[in-house]
């Protein structure tokens, strides 16, 4: 393996290891991203020791799934692995979520009906709702609640893709500070 391997980009370090299946390339790429999962568990965890368990735990994944996967974006895909990883320990350890977490699962509501509290959730999510604009409200409940594509959206209401795209996307987001705002006077 040549010493002077940190000129390599993230993808020639992956199209090396897929060539020889060497899985010293995945070391070597692994080493780039380990003070940011442990960013990212201090970030979730607040525990040194269970940041480094997710480190651990994010490399164990990588070196069982990057074998069988093309991934294009391996900091992006670290990312969200290890994420995930860490809202699923909170959750199983029943741990307040940061607030942009909770309002994620909020909007989520939207396309999961059994959400825990769905009764509360969905009574903020609906004055939420009444707060954005006519077109954002429109295309957030068309897209979200009646699972219609952005095609069909367009030709029901006569918006182009872009606008449609930009409603949803906005909508979204003002939903979410909406809903801020709910979490903060309840």
């Amino acid at each position: 393996m040549p010493a002077g391997y940190q000129h390599l980009t993230d993808q020639e370090l992956l199209q090396r290891f897929h060539a020889d299946g060497q899985t010293e390339w995945l070391g070597l790429l692994l080493k780039r991203y380990t003070l940011m999962l442990f960013g990212v568990g201090m970030k979730y965890l607040r525990d040194e020791e269970e940041a480094k368990d997710l480190v651990q735990a994010v490399f164990l994944k990588a070196l069982t799934e990057l074998p069988k996967y093309k991934v294009d974006y391996l900091k992006s895909w670290l990312y969200m692995i290890a994420r995930n990883h860490c809202l699923m320990k909170l959750r199983n350890k029943n741990t307040t979520l940061p607030f942009e977490e909770r309002a994620d699962e909020w909007a989520d509501t939207l396309t999961e009906p059994s959400a825990p509290n769905q009764e509360a959730m969905l009574d903020s999510m609906e004055q939420a709702l009444q707060e954005l604009n006519p077109e954002q409200r429109t295309c957030v409940t068309l897209f979200y609640l009646q699972k219609q594509s952005y095609q069909q959206i367009t030709e029901q209401t006569g918006f182009t893709l872009l606008q449609v795209k930009s409603y949803i996307q906005n909508g979204k987001r003002n939903l979410k500070i909406q809903l801020q705002k709910n979490i903060e006077h309840e």
